[in-house]
């Protein structure tokens, strides 16, 4: 079997960890303490956390979506995908070396997305951009982290409690949708999105395009 190759390592922000970029042949994987976070063959249901999202909000014309956590690309090469022309989209990544791994080494996995221009990228708390503004997006699609039980970063958690759904309540406007990864489903989760005032769907996808891999869960929270 081919060996992985480290291609680079970047410190998590605010925290003691890091994140490690890895080759084999052609794929690629990110890493942090021992644990796989994404691997290039399994984007299945980061896919699908685009298409769902933007199948419920794609009726409407000048859309601004808010997408949390870059990965390898896939969510946002799915949101282009299923965009207009005059959709605008701001990726907001954290770790800077995310981006760079992503303009300098795994672009091309997802067609470029980086380089469409209706696309911006905040290197930053996504938290942070949700509180800016009211009313502002029609769609924040939150791929962060290991999903409502934060796997890299315990900050990323304060987007899940009541207050930060709260506060992406605000940030969208009537009708938009906050959508959420995450590797299992949490009951509790979609409690708290319902008592926050969204109508919610609990969606489970697999993590191939195929059909197969593991179970992911997926939370369609609309504002109404």
């Amino acid at each position: 079997m081919i060996p992985w190759e480290e291609i680079d390592r970047a410190k998590i922000p605010g925290q003691k960890g890091e994140v490690i970029l890895l080759k084999r042949d052609s794929e690629f994987s990110i890493r942090t303490a021992g644990t796989e976070l994404m691997n290039s063959r399994v984007h299945g249901s980061e896919d699908a956390l685009a298409e769902l999202t933007c199948r419920r909000i794609k009726q409407k014309s000048g859309l601004r979506i808010l997408i949390g956590g870059l990965g390898m690309g896939f969510t946002l090469a799915a949101t282009l995908e299923q965009s207009k022309p005059d959709t605008h989209i701001i990726v907001s990544e954290l770790i800077p070396a995310v981006v760079k791994w992503n303009r300098e080494h795994l672009g091309h996995l997802a067609r470029m997305p980086l380089n469409d221009s209706r696309v911006s990228v905040k290197e930053k708390d996504v938290a942070k951009i949700i509180k800016t503004k009211k009313s502002a997006w029609d769609a924040i699609i939150l791929d962060v982290d290991n999903g409502p039980e934060g796997l890299t970063r315990k900050a990323n958690d304060r987007l899940y409690t009541r207050s930060g759904l709260k506060t992406s309540f605000f940030a969208l406007c009537p009708g938009g949708i906050l959508a959420v990864w995450s590797s299992k489903t949490d009951e509790a989760f979609t409690r708290r999105l319902t008592q926050c005032g969204f109508t919610t769907e609990a969606i489970t996808v697999r993590a191939r395009k195929s059909g197969k891999g593991s179970h992911h869960t997926i939370w369609l929270a609309k504002k109404p």
